[in-house]
């Protein structure tokens, strides 16, 4: 039997709008924000010693029209008056990433961005770090951090934040660096108490941490201005209903920020093995404690630890109610299961909803693959090797369209769906092997 290759392209809808600032954007606006930054690139391109600017695509997520600074390679972009403008295929997942396209690698941004000139800078930063981040020797990682939605896992993130963010607030050298001590314990102590933890939040840190490290420095804001957005980023971030995806992008930056102040060029000493909690470890020379389970609780009173308990809790008791509604719909009851040829998929990191050794479950996910567009609103499981996704089994069936409760799957030629008379499941399969 031939075994089918599976690419997966993970293609993150992480909206970055800032304390909810958007902008109308004319025609006449893209040659300035293309020019912000071009300025930015060039200002910092000691950052990583290579240029940052390069092919950006920003794109209306409703009429899938674009907006590039430079044309395609196969024409489809047409030139008006310096902006290529044309529209994204449907078979393309819109978000917030680096994508191959019509013969270049692009920074895809989802309009409209940010109003704010250095949130604006930074975020097109972020996703133009990542065009160049395979050059640079870093792998496109996205790990998932399924500890970060447990309890423990939960209360020492939100215990390491809280000492960050006093860390970048103190403006003594001394007290400064006994917060980050404290962030770092609290982090090494999490690690201890799940398996492999540790290099599975190196792996996205490497990733979109230091991506958004890169937005953070090229943004060109004021020490007050950094300070200021990393902590109301930190405070928005405690409001996420998980943190599995998204935890990166306000651990790394903070760590960066403080640490870019004493040495510019640390980010250029690292590397795609490079473990960051030792890395800053031993950069901020640090003493991590043998008696961490003793130290945490002493330390945590500093840091809102009996209220952070406290919610965290409650919110587990909520969770374990909602894994249980999960499990239901999506395993124990009768479902639909479609399974991956070659796929790509975009979704919103901060509401997934990992169920242990079932996978996770996305509230809102697109997919693309051979057999068609997948479009859920209310929820699918994704199986934890990436090779199939659940949903609740179809209300109405087409030729070319079939639907469910919050779900819609559109068609390509040569496919249909069956159903299992022996569970009542529903399955997707080849025309051609219906009868086999």
């Amino acid at each position: 039997m031939r075994q089918t290759t599976i690419l997966i392209l993970l293609f993150f809808l992480f909206i970055q709008n800032v304390n909810g600032q958007t902008q109308k954007v004319s025609q006449d606006s893209f040659s300035i924000f293309f020019n912000e930054i071009k300025t930015a690139s060039q200002k910092n391109i000691g950052l990583w010693n290579k240029e940052l600017y390069g092919p950006i695509l920003l794109i209306n997520p409703k009429t899938r029209e674009v907006f590039a600074n430079e044309p395609d390679k196969i024409g489809v972009l047409k030139n008006n008056e310096g902006v290529y403008s044309g529209t994204l295929p449907v078979d393309i997942n819109i978000a917030n990433t680096a994508m191959n396209w019509s013969g270049k690698r692009w920074a895809m941004i989802m309009l409209p961005l940010p109003q704010n000139k250095e949130n604006r800078i930074g975020l097109l930063a972020h996703e133009s770090f990542h065009v160049i981040q395979p050059s640079l020797g870093f792998e496109l990682n996205n790990t998932e951090n399924n500890h970060l939605d447990q309890k423990e896992g939960r209360v020492y993130l939100r215990l390491e934040l809280e000492a960050l963010k006093k860390a970048i607030h103190s403006t003594l050298e001394k007290e400064s660096k006994e917060h980050l001590t404290n962030a770092l314990i609290f982090r090494k102590y999490r690690h201890s108490l799940y398996t492999d933890s540790g290099s599975h939040e190196n792996s996205l840190e490497l990733n979109e941490g230091i991506a958004e490290f890169t937005g953070v420095i090229v943004s060109g804001r004021s020490k007050d201005q950094t300070i200021a957005f990393l902590t109301n980023g930190i405070n928005d971030f405690f409001k996420n209903a998980t943190f599995v995806r998204s935890f990166a992008y306000h651990t790394i930056p903070v760590y960066g920020y403080w640490l870019y102040n004493k040495d510019k060029n640390w980010n250029k000493k690292i590397t795609a093995k490079t473990d960051l909690t030792d890395y800053f470890i031993k950069t901020f020379n640090v003493n991590i404690p043998a008696n961490l389970n003793e130290i945490v609780k002493k330390i945590a009173v500093h840091y809102n630890g009996s209220t952070i308990i406290e919610e965290e809790i409650k919110r587990d008791e909520r969770r374990k109610q909602l894994i249980a509604e999960y499990q239901s719909k999506f395993v124990d009851q009768p479902h639909f299961e479609i399974k991956f040829e070659k796929m790509n998929v975009s979704f919103d990191p901060r509401n997934i909803m990992p169920i242990e050794n079932k996978g996770t479950v996305y509230p809102n996910i697109r997919v693309t693959d051979k057999w068609g567009i997948l479009t859920v609103e209310n929820g699918a499981l994704m199986s934890p090797s990436w090779d199939k996704i659940s949903i609740s089994n179809p209300t109405e069936m087409g030729d070319q369209k079939v639907s469910g409760e919050g779900w819609i799957l559109e068609l390509a030629d040569g496919y249909t769906i069956k159903k299992d008379e022996t569970n009542s499941n529903y399955l997707l399969v080849k025309k051609n092997q219906i009868n086999n």
